[in-house]
């Protein structure tokens, strides 16, 4: 029976099995590649570090001719690969674009004993060559090249590399220039590409053996910084940076510990993995209420037509199994076009941060998900089929409580309309058989609508903010001014008094940097020097250092060495001498080439001349006055620079790289609003066709009593309004107060200053885009309630 029962529904109701089988089959290849994708994201730093042979530190001691010998033979050391701070330009891609400079290998260790990365197509330059090119994914991508292809290298003269205040993305390269060969793509840890980046090219070692007076200069100039590989891991840095200052005897050599930077991209892949996650969760919602509304609709119909075979024998399990089969088979060929669709969605796979460390981008098929979900898929739907079939079959219950707000509708003897269109969006009605109504799928629906919207589009606008805004990463400046390198560099009595009296310029603040240790943590120090009137800075907590034992921290750096306000901590400078400071606040420093905005501290001029002897970097950081363009401004003060002979680099400051961190899934927050708007369309839709079509026989008897065909159709608009009026009396603040949840979860963890998003346009257009959309979706419902044929429906009766 149960066969020819399925055999029969096969050919006579294909079209709904086929349109129930794909909605299966879209909901579970969203699901599924969600979540492959999350777990493939979340693995991805790890899996490629398995591969690639890692450097653990980065040593910057940024000085001409330093011996990388000594470094070498260090016993912590296992592998060091240098790298040159200069390189080439590639005709036809601008100097600036990517980096100053495209480095090049300064030795014959890298892609060998430390930093070996795996190729993605082609193949690795040849050690020796002088003419070929290893490049990472988004380069092709970008400049539209290929591997195999020809481009032309651009070499600096050597004059130009001897010159100390030389401003490399505004230098024409005057040394040879040659073609060289695109040979391999290629990917590790370090040789990575940036999320707002535009690709690398790298040069062999082969090519600085042969141009190596072009990329160092003739004095050897030029600085070399290299990876390092400890035999101990990144647990060996402490002391790997004891027997560094033993040997070089500087203390003032800056470290960057690679398990740190491994812990913030971790922190970035967790971020992406949740809101996959998220958006699986959401998608499997609105699946699970709308697939479960027209799967128990298809169920009810089957059983009432297989009631008329109860009296000939047919048994209540039967029945329940004969009306359940038909839509399980459908659901179960959906969850598989849903598992290859999810493998074939695999491909885009993962997003943001974790693509640019996948080891094996492409095609990838995660049974550990697809199996289990397909399983689970067919099982759930053949579940919820034969709980459909056994609820239709065993017909009604006691209508529910009267809703109160019906009731006291109909005290304060408001029209016939407005009582009973609340009582059919509050109240389930008689039974669970057709008279009963899906009320609370429909209310809950438009909640977590307007919720899920107002939530994403909230957390859209703080990212929006942070966007406008670089004060909310610390960035109160708008250019940086270059004045010394290295200990060298230009008077900046010359050029400070000048910039604080730009009619442009509202303040200026000379920013000398070194690293200093404070136990085994390096910090950044910049010295607080306003020149006439300070630059503002951003303080999450406490204020700016005033006296010279006074420092602010950045907030990671904080949380490093554990430090509030209030408490003391110490740093020791070139010579090594602990001195004790007091924390005075926490919060953003300017962003420099050793160090991001929440990393490194603030302390006062005196303060850093007790420090340090000279600086790495000598800077200075410009506000303008409102309305003012940075990079117009910056180009302005290089042309005055240039006819009052200073040698100063002036440059816009650019966006912190975090931001596209948080903008590279900035788009999953507003797909969830999609599908949650979607579940909210569906269940309101559905619960308004579905109170017509089951309450007809109230209808019919309203109507045969007086009742207008007018009023039928404001007995279904004043239904929907109700609806969605509750979806935005509970939505709107809890809405607005997970958005911010969630972004302020994202503020603490970026970090950034947390400024409270508003996101106002759709505050303003949530109610009135709820209520027209639940009255366009009552138009039909309405239509079908004020042409009932009374005489049928009550015959049936």
């Amino acid at each position: 029976m149960t066969a020819i029962w399925l055999r029969l529904e096969l050919r006579r109701r294909r079209r709904s099995l086929i349109v129930l089988a794909l909605l299966v089959a879209l909901a579970t290849t969203t699901v599924l590649a969600s979540v492959a994708g999350a777990r493939r994201g979340m693995s991805s730093a790890e899996r490629l570090l398995a591969e690639t042979l890692p450097g653990h530190a980065v040593v910057l001691p940024n000085q001409a001719g330093f011996d990388w010998d000594r470094i070498r033979a260090l016993p912590t050391v296992e592998a060091v690969a240098t790298f040159a701070l200069s390189g080439f330009h590639i005709e036809g891609i601008p100097g600036g674009s990517m980096t100053d400079w495209l480095p090049t290998i300064a030795d014959d260790q890298s892609w060998r004993t430390i930093e070996r990365p795996l190729v993605l197509e082609g193949r690795l330059p040849a050690p020796h060559s002088t003419d070929e090119l290893a490049v990472s994914p988004y380069f092709l991508k970008r400049w539209n090249l290929q591997v195999g292809d020809t481009v032309t290298v651009l070499m600096p003269s050597p004059e130009q590399m001897d010159d100390p205040m030389r401003n490399p993305a505004a230098i024409r390269p005057a040394g040879p220039r040659f073609p060289a060969r695109i040979t391999g793509v290629i990917r590790s840890m370090w040789f990575s590409d940036q999320v707002d980046g535009e690709g690398f090219a790298l040069g062999s070692y082969g090519m600085f053996t042969e141009y190596r007076a072009n990329i160092m200069g003739s004095r050897e100039s030029v600085n070399i910084n290299a990876l390092v590989r400890l035999h101990d891991g990144t647990d060996g840095i402490p002391a790997f940076k004891q027997e560094l200052a033993r040997a070089t005897g500087d203390n003032n050599i800056d470290v960057w510990d690679m398990g740190q930077e491994l812990e913030h991209i971790n922190q970035v892949l967790a971020f992406e993995a949740l809101s996959l996650l998220a958006f699986a969760l959401a998608a499997l919602a609105a699946a699970a209420i709308l697939i479960g509304q027209s799967m128990a609709r298809y169920c009810a119909a089957a059983v009432a037509e297989l009631q008329s075979l109860r009296a000939v024998g047919l048994t209540p399990r039967q029945t329940v199994t004969a009306a359940a089969l038909a839509p399980a088979v459908a659901a179960a060929a959906g969850a598989g076009l849903g598992v290859a669709g999810a493998f074939a969605a695999s491909n885009w796979m993962p997003i943001g941060m974790a693509a640019l460390g996948e080891p094996y981008p492409g095609l990838d098929a995660d049974w550990l998900v697809l199996a289990p979900g397909w399983l689970a898929v067919t099982a759930l739907a053949a579940l919820a089929a034969a709980g459909s079939a056994w609820i239709a079959l065993r017909g009604s219950r006691p209508a529910a409580r009267p809703s109160a707000v019906a009731t006291g509708a109909a005290r304060a003897g408001l029209p016939v309309p407005v009582v009973v269109g609340a009582r059919f969006a509050l109240e389930r009605g008689r039974g669970r058989g057709r008279g009963a109504v899906p009320v609370r799928p429909a209310l809950l629906g438009a909640v977590v609508g307007v919720l899920g919207v107002l939530a994403a589009l909230t957390f859209a606008a703080g990212v929006s903010d942070a966007g406008r805004n670089p004060a909310r990463y610390g960035q109160t400046h708008q250019v940086n001014v270059y004045l010394g390198f290295g200990g060298r560099g230009v008077g900046a009595d010359r050029v400070l008094p000048w910039l604080a009296g730009d009619r442009d310029v509202i303040g200026v603040n000379e920013g000398r940097n070194a690293v200093a240790q404070s136990g085994e943590i390096a910090v950044s120090t910049y010295s607080y020097a306003p020149v006439g009137r300070p630059i503002p800075t951003v303080v999450s907590e406490g204020r700016m250092p005033a006296a010279d034992h006074e420092v602010m921290l950045a907030v990671n750096t904080a949380r490093l060495l554990k430090a509030g306000v209030g408490d003391a901590v110490s740093l020791a400078g070139e010579d090594g001498t602990a001195r004790g400071f007091t924390v005075t606040g926490v919060g953003f420093v300017p962003i420099g080439s050793h160090n991001g905005y929440a990393e490194g501290a603030y302390v006062t001029a005196r303060a850093w001349d007790a420090l340090f002897d000279t600086f790495k970097f000598h800077m200075a950081h410009v506000a303008l006055r409102p309305g003012a363009d940075p990079e117009a401004t910056a180009a302005r003060f290089q042309s005055e620079a240039g006819r009052l002979r200073l040698q100063v680099v002036f440059e816009a400051t650019e966006p912190p790289p975090e931001l596209a961190e948080i903008r590279d899934v900035e788009v999953l927050p507003v797909l969830l609003a999609g599908f949650l708007a979607l579940l909210a369309v569906g269940a309101v839709g559905h619960a308004l066709a579905t109170a017509v079509r089951r309450r007809r026989h109230e209808l019919a008897v309203m109507r045969a009593l007086g009742l207008t065909r007018r009023q039928a159709r404001w007995i279904v608009t004043v239904q929907a309004t109700l609806i969605a009026l509750t979806g935005l009396i509970f939505g709107i603040p809890l809405g607005l107060a997970l958005g911010r949840a969630l972004w302020q979860t994202v503020a603490h963890h970026a970090p950034l200053f947390y400024h409270p998003p508003v996101a106002f346009w759709a505050l303003l257009l949530v109610g009135p885009v709820a209520i027209v959309t639940a009255n366009l979706l009552a138009a039909w419902p309405g239509r079908l309630a004020a042409r009932l044929r009374l005489g049928d429906v009550l015959r049936t009766e």
